[in-house]
């Protein structure tokens, strides 16, 4: 024979118990469903027992606290407070009876309908956190949250709860469901406090976890912190979203209810692109006016199996002239629509719209859709500075660079004469006393030749050779005009090389010169063949040796002087006045230097003074005027440009 349940007995209150849905010892509440007798709706009746063995009277103040909360809520999903009664050894609530499962249940959710729950919790939450002064639940969990058939949420069970005005005592302060309470709520419970244990709701749910189940997602070295970032498809954004509600530190979590609820509105629950930059945009540098300037940026997609899609816009500025949204008057970016995974967009920045010598700044905004949806990139343009004339060099400069050109050339070409004539006064005196042949006489004038043109070639080779050197080192972040010094030290090895080309050259110069002179003078005095080719040997082995030692020694030696004199006055130039007007005022002064040797009269000095002296007096007389009515044709011109 069935028993009969032993239900209480409440009719004298006006209820009929119908069933048990819940029991809690450890708080001495049982939940019971019932019926009102007089309209047959159904009702909670929550009967609390304080005089049983395991439970005991100091919990009374939480639900003293429940019933004051309740009495004050209003809100379609929060259930009703009706009434309250006592009983022989407690007390009993009754509440609206909502027909719906808790959270606790197992069932499957779609990932758009645990955003849904998410949002109708956290309109409850802003509810309660809205209320002066503000209430915090502090237990939220599975348990606690009924979802009907249509997706309703309800919260329950404010036997936690705390109104933000009332002291917390020490028995009350860590209060709640292992697993989800955070931290702070051992010391002051805040309106971020239900947000992390709504946080940890929403991860049971969307991995499958049972409430009491929840320390299998918590981290081993920080007991604080859920492990949730593998959930699979599910966006990025949602997942920042998620890792924000249950940040451990109180700082990094949303302040509150309202806050978490914007932020989770706009949201994807579905995963989405997400857009990476090959690089940042440079800043655009003009170099000139009116100039196009052009950067490239690549667009990737990382996340796979989905498809990016962009839109490019250019931020509306104050300065810019009214434009389109696909169009803007100096900024172009191609392709300004575009769809794929890797894209490469090309930035083009038309100046001549711009202020010269001014710095612009613009925002580029690429919408996707993607995590995030939008994207901001600021364009810095720096546009060329107006042609303005550079300030001029000192006439000290230019003086000194004129006298550099015109002493370094009279001072080479009398080395050069007085080499010359030793030579030649050495060679005619060693053909008068030894009397050799006019071709060997021949021979050491033209290996004097010679020898001039060893002492011109030698230092010009030792100077390209010091610059190969020099090229070489630039790795090492030498200067490619280096100081002098390194190579006053170093003078030995100069010497050396300009006396081995000078030798070389001017030996093989000796040699080919006086040979073909020899045999040229020769073939006049034998009429057979043997003596024109014997005279023509005698005169290259008498005539080219010589000519060889001599010449080579002569002009390497004289070679190795005006090769360095010549490597320190090009480091003076290039160093000391190393700008257009200095190089003529140098060059001007060869020219006059060269009148000091040759004479005024040559047609040649002549010419070089009319060329370099036309070039140098355009440079400090034209030039200025052609560049200040530049400047003013520009300024006039500013007033139609766009402004920074």
């Amino acid at each position: 024979m069935n028993s009969i349940p032993d239900y209480p007995d409440y009719s004298a209150h006006g209820y009929k118990i119908i069933k048990e849905i819940g029991r809690n010892r450890e708080g001495g509440r049982i939940t019971w469903l019932a019926s009102f007798i007089e309209t047959d709706d159904q009702v909670v009746i929550k009967q609390y027992s304080f005089a049983q063995t395991d439970s005991n009277w100091s919990s009374f103040n939480a639900h003293e606290r429940e019933i004051e909360v309740l009495r004050g809520l209003n809100h379609p999903r929060i259930p009703r407070y009706l009434k309250a009664f006592p009983t022989l050894n407690g007390f009993c609530l009754v509440q609206e009876y909502i027909d719906a499962p808790s959270l606790a249940i197992s069932r499957s959710f779609e990932r758009e309908e645990v955003k849904r729950i998410a949002i109708q919790v956290l309109d409850i939450l802003v509810y309660l956190q809205n209320r002066i002064p503000c209430i915090i639940h502090r237990d939220i969990k599975p348990e606690n949250l009924l979802v009907d058939e249509q997706l309703n949420v309800y919260l329950i069970d404010f036997g936690f709860a705390r109104i933000a005005s009332q002291e917390v005592s020490g028995s009350s302060v860590f209060v709640g469901t292992p697993g989800f309470i955070p931290p702070e709520q051992l010391f002051k419970p805040t309106t971020a406090t239900d947000l992390y244990a709504l946080g940890v709701t929403l991860i049971c749910l969307l991995t499958g976890t049972k409430s009491t189940k929840v320390q299998t997602l918590l981290d081993e070295d920080e007991p604080y912190q859920i492990r949730f970032r593998h959930l699979p498809k599910l966006s990025l954004g949602f997942l920042d979203w998620l890792e924000m509600m249950v940040q451990p530190k109180l700082k990094d979590r949303f302040e509150n209810a309202q806050e978490a609820l914007d932020a989770l509105k706009p949201l994807d629950m579905t995963r989405c692109p997400q857009v990476e930059f090959s690089h940042q945009i440079r800043d655009f540098k003009a170099t000139h006016l009116d100039e196009k300037i052009r950067q490239s940026i690549t667009i990737e997609n990382l996340i796979p199996d989905t498809s990016l899609e962009g839109r490019w816009e250019v931020a509306y500025h104050p300065r810019d002239p009214l434009h389109k949204p696909n169009s803007h008057p100096w900024i172009s970016i191609t392709p300004m629509n575009f769809t794929g995974n890797h894209t490469t967009c090309n930035i083009e920045v038309d100046t001549s719209q711009l202020m010269a010598g001014k710095l612009y700044k613009r925002q580029l905004f690429l919408h996707t859709n993607g995590y995030p949806k939008t994207h901001t990139l600021t364009v810095k343009v720096r546009t060329a500075v107006i042609p303005i004339q550079e300030r001029r060099k000192s006439y000290a400069s230019l003086i000194w660079a004129f006298l550099t050109g015109e002493i370094a050339t009279i001072t080479a070409t009398k080395i050069i004469e007085i080499m010359a004539f030793y030579d030649i006064v050495f060679w005619n005196w060693s053909g008068i006393f030894f009397g050799i042949p006019d071709g060997t006489i021949g021979a050491g004038i033209f290996g004097t030749v010679g020898a001039i043109f060893g002492s011109i070639a030698s230092p010009v080779i030792a100077i390209i050779y010091n610059l190969f050197q020099e090229k070489k080192q630039k790795l090492k972040n030498i200067s490619p005009y280096p100081k002098p010094e390194p190579y006053l030290k170093e003078y030995g090895k100069l010497m050396r090389s300009s006396l081995f080309y000078g030798m070389l050259i001017t030996g093989v110069l000796g040699i080919i010169i006086g040979g073909v002179y020899g045999t040229i003078v020769s073939s006049s005095r034998p009429n057979d063949l043997v003596g024109i080719i014997g005279m023509s040997i005698w005169g290259i082995i008498s005539g080219g040796f010589f000519a060889c030692i001599i010449g080579g020694i002569t002009g390497g030696i004289a070679g190795s002087i005006i090769g360095f004199v010549t490597y320190f006055l090009t480091w003076a130039i290039l160093k000391i006045v190393n700008d257009w007007l200095s190089l003529l005022a140098t060059v001007f002064g060869i020219s006059v230097g060269l009148v000091f040797v040759v004479g005024f009269l040559n047609q040649f000095t002549m010419l070089a003074l009319g060329i370099t002296g036309i070039l140098l007096l355009y440079e400090m007389v034209y030039t200025p005027i052609k560049h200040h009515r530049l400047i003013t044709k520009y300024r006039h011109s500013e007033k139609n440009l766009i402004k920074p």
